[in-house]
């Protein structure tokens, strides 16, 4: 499917939750959110089916995400099946790795391809501190489980905070050297809990680069939102995402769906189609409801030019 402006869209993200068993600073407020009953959001089974018609129409690759998936009761079910679906190529999962080295085996098993994991710092005191009770050691648990099972390259998604983390950039980008590990440098965006925050806690990810010495560019899918670097020797990639400095819109190849059933044409848009409501009610309409989503993809995202065109959700409803 492509749309209006010649973009080929071939990818879903769907969270299936906005629940998580963190509460990190920027993604979520510390309370927690409100619980949405189950009639308030898409079953494993509508989701099936948005994702099987989806594959119908052009849709190969499938990213699961939350809040926090892993918490999701049934995801594993749902990931087989969805791998199961003619037309799925890849499906990713991206997690926080709590829950890694629990279900790590049974998540391969059922079809997983590819998994992302959020991790912001690589000190247990700091790490506890951004998501209000972590446990940084579960987490690196989860990273050498992934890598057990060949879920290769594992891709470490890092935010960037100015006055928090910029000290450990390095420490990140030398983890890929030894092992298959992606490490994502990615620009805090001014959307949720972080709207409100000082302009110098966010960094840009030239001033990111300029802190690690020795990075080889590396041609890359032009589809894809990371730039990536090589350290020499190095067996895994440095990349980095910068949906503020330098957007990638003009490739974006992918639409999301969030927990609560709202077909979102560019993350950080205001405007959602209610899907939750399609399945329900008239389910043979969810393809042209998907075409017709994608045709209202804009050229590129508002960040800082247009605030009413923003989203006022969460990272963790939106499904980042």
């Amino acid at each position: 499917m492509k749309d209006t402006f010649q973009r080929s869209i071939n990818y879903m993200r769907i969270s299936i939750t906005d629940l998580c068993n963190l509460r990190c600073q920027y993604c979520m407020p510390e309370k927690g959110i409100y619980k949405k009953t189950h009639q308030d959001i898409l079953t494993l089974e509508e989701i099936e089916q948005i994702v099987r018609i989806g594959a119908e129409n052009g849709i190969n690759k499938v990213r699961i995400t939350g809040g926090e998936p892993l918490v999701r009761k049934g995801v594993i079910g749902l990931i087989k099946n969805i791998s199961n679906i003619p037309g799925i190529q890849d499906i990713a999962l991206t997690t926080n790795g709590l829950l890694i080295k629990k279900y790590g085996e049974a998540l391969k098993d059922a079809g997983l391809k590819r998994i992302n994991i959020s991790i912001d710092s690589l000190r247990p005191d700091r790490y506890k501190e951004i998501t209000r009770g972590g446990d940084l050691s579960q987490v690196l648990e989860g990273i050498q489980e992934a890598l057990r099972l060949g879920m290769t390259p594992v891709k470490l998604n890092v935010v960037v905070i100015g006055g928090y983390n910029e000290d450990e950039i390095e420490d990140f980008a030398n983890l890929t050297v030894d092992d298959p590990i992606d490490v994502r440098f990615i620009e805090l965006m001014p959307i949720g809990e972080a709207s409100g925050w000082a302009k110098d806690r966010f960094l840009s990810n030239e001033e990111v680069k300029s802190k690690i010495e020795g990075l080889v560019p590396i041609i890359t899918d032009a589809t894809s939102p990371a730039r990536l670097y090589r350290l020499p020797g190095a067996k895994g990639r440095v990349g980095f995402i910068n949906p503020i400095s330098s957007h990638f819109c003009e490739s974006c190849n992918r639409i999301r769906v969030t927990s609560d059933g709202k077909l979102k044409p560019c993350l950080h848009s205001n405007h959602e189609i209610d899907l939750l409501r399609v399945a329900r009610e008239n389910p043979e309409q969810i393809g042209a409801v998907l075409s017709n989503g994608i045709q209202l993809k804009p050229e590129k995202h508002y960040l800082y030019t247009n605030k009413h065109e923003m989203s006022a959700r969460s990272m963790s409803e939106i499904g980042g």
